[in-house]
């Protein structure tokens, strides 16, 4: 209370810079009941007169502040103004003053500032102050004035949704098994949505990503927030979300009926189909891919939209980085498309599965990239030919193999730590460009350099580009179905420009195009190197 007291001005008790103005104590008027509202304004206009009576200067003081003080009777010449012109604690200054400090401020902090004293709190319940916060915290301009002509004030929109829901904002990994998944919670318009990322249509990769409404919370036909489910083809119904605890949350479907179709399992399966491949089983002549697209379905529809979800960050971004971290659309064979998270550590670059398949689950390293050991392209001839292409990676693999640590030696990564970005001015980039002859970060780009695909390497799009950038060495996972016998294979990494990158698994004799997702994803980035690092661990530990 004593904080309280210095900041807002009227000492130990509410009523106490009123008895100071009446120059009495009365015992009768010690008790904690708040002034009515008429009482207090008159007060507060009186005092401000008296305070533009005192700042008209020392000749007018005596004279217009005794008058002043008669007609009020509140001895205005001898007591109250004979204070100082200047403000003395937040209370004295003017509301219009006080709206504009309090909207500045976020609103984790207000309703602490509500407590202060009755003027404050009055002050807060300014529509003004809230709906700024709705604007600069949440993004909501336009939207607001939609809310006040259905009767919902600014403040009861950020007390009742934004504010309590804040925490399920951003990225999100649903867990559904191997086959994880991409969610962004957002304020869009009205409402607060899950959208469902999912990726475009088998092989076009560089198509844009398709969206999904799984549920979304509003205050349309009451004065609370309402959680509805948007799964399913019968429209919103009831639905409820439940925070597990810090970074994860779940959602319940109420009406899981409205989840089914009149034509039961197989009508279900056929439009399901349609939505996440955009064909029929008939168009599929693959029995394998068959088998695995009946698996999934199978699996993800026994969830019903009753999901648990953890949260996910962008991976920060660093000058020394070879291209802009971030998340891509990539082709995995048979199993479609799905969605990778690329990230740079030092010398090093890691692509981790944000979507997966029995085989190579979500959460799994799928691409892990030295970017000391680029690798120098032959002519268009010999490109043409696997063996050349082996003998090239093969060859760096043998040398990473006979440099690899023993038993006894320090982990793996520890030398990258001191000789990368954090020990030299020089960065991996920058080095692998010097080992092709090419020029430095400070210098021009690289010259795109010819690439083609060797005979009988398969690509699901036969689409891609014809000239590259660089080249590095890396490695991929594969595993058999249910993650059984994993193992890192190597490849060739292709860095085509900006936006787009391949891999070359030279095991599996197939190439996969990947192309960046360009989404403008809200809420998302990583409080700190270290928060991103462990979110990244625990990723691998949710699947494996």
């Amino acid at each position: 209370m004593a904080v309280c007291a210095r900041l807002c001005g009227v000492g130990q008790s509410r009523r106490c810079r009123r008895r100071q103005r009446s120059g009495q104590h009365h015992p009768e008027s010690d008790s904690d009941t708040d002034m009515d509202g008429e009482e207090e304004e008159k007060i507060v206009g009186e005092m401000e007169a008296c305070q533009k009576t005192y700042a008209a200067g020392p000749g007018s003081t005596n004279d217009a502040g005794r008058a002043d003080g008669r007609a009020t009777g509140l001895g205005c010449g001898d007591t109250a103004c004979a204070r100082p012109s200047k403000p003395r604690a937040l209370l004295d200054l003017p509301p219009e003053l006080l709206v504009e400090i309090f909207s500045s401020l976020p609103g984790t902090a207000l309703p602490n500032l509500a407590l202060v004293c009755k003027k404050f709190r009055q002050i807060l319940s300014t529509e003004t102050i809230w709906r700024r916060r709705c604007t600069e915290e949440f993004g909501m301009k336009d939207d607001l004035r939609k809310m006040e002509v259905l009767g919902v004030s600014s403040r009861e929109l950020y007390v009742k949704l934004l504010h309590p829901y804040r925490h399920i904002l951003g990225l999100w990994q649903p867990d559904i098994g191997p086959y994880g998944g991409l969610l962004n919670v957002v304020v869009d318009g009205l409402f607060i949505i899950g959208w469902m990322y999912l990726p475009p249509h088998d092989p076009r990769v560089e198509d844009p990503m398709r969206r999904r409404p799984l549920f979304r919370i509003h205050m349309w036909e009451s004065n609370r927030a309402a959680v509805e489910c948007m799964y399913g083809h019968k429209g919103p119904h009831k639905g409820d979300i439940q925070t597990v605890k810090k970074d994860e949350f779940s959602t319940k479907c109420n009406q899981t009926d409205h989840h089914r179709m009149p034509g039961g399992r197989q009508e279900e399966f056929r439009t399901w189909l349609d939505e996440e491949w955009g064909r029929t089983l008939e168009d599929i002549f693959h029995e394998h891919m068959q088998e695995l697209i009946l698996m999934k379905f199978i699996y993800t529809s026994q969830y019903d939209n009753c999901l648990t979800y953890r949260r996910i960050y962008l991976p920060p971004c660093l000058s020394s980085d070879l291209l802009q971290p971030g998340l891509f659309k990539g082709t995995y064979g048979s199993h479609g498309l799905e969605i990778i998270m690329l990230s740079f550590h030092g010398s090093r670059a890691k692509a981790t599965k944000l979507t997966g398949d029995p085989n190579v689950p979500a959460g799994q390293l799928t691409l892990d990239v030295d970017l000391s050991r680029p690798v120098r392209l032959p002519d268009l001839e010999h490109q043409r030919n696997i063996e050349e292409l082996s003998r090239l990676v093969m060859s760096v693999h043998e040398e990473v193999q006979r440099a690899a640590p023993g038993p006894d030696a320090p982990p793996a990564g520890a030398d990258e730590v001191s000789s990368g970005a954090e020990g030299s001015d020089v960065s991996p980039v920058a080095e692998a460009e010097d080992a092709r002859g090419g020029a430095t970060t400070s210098g021009p780009p690289l010259e795109p350099q010819p690439f083609i695909l060797p005979l009988g390497v398969m690509a699901r799009n036969e689409v891609y580009p014809r000239t590259c950038k660089m080249c590095f060495y890396g490695t991929g996972l594969i595993a058999g179905h249910g993650f059984t016998s994993p193992e890192r294979t190597p490849g060739l990494f292709v860095l085509f420009d900006g936006d787009r990158f391949g891999f070359v698994w030279l095991e599996l004799k197939s190439f996969s195009l990947y192309s960046r997702l360009t989404d403008q994803l809200e809420h998302a980035q990583a409080p700190s190197l270290e928060r991103f690092e462990a979110m990244l661990r625990n990723m691998q530990s949710w699947t494996s």
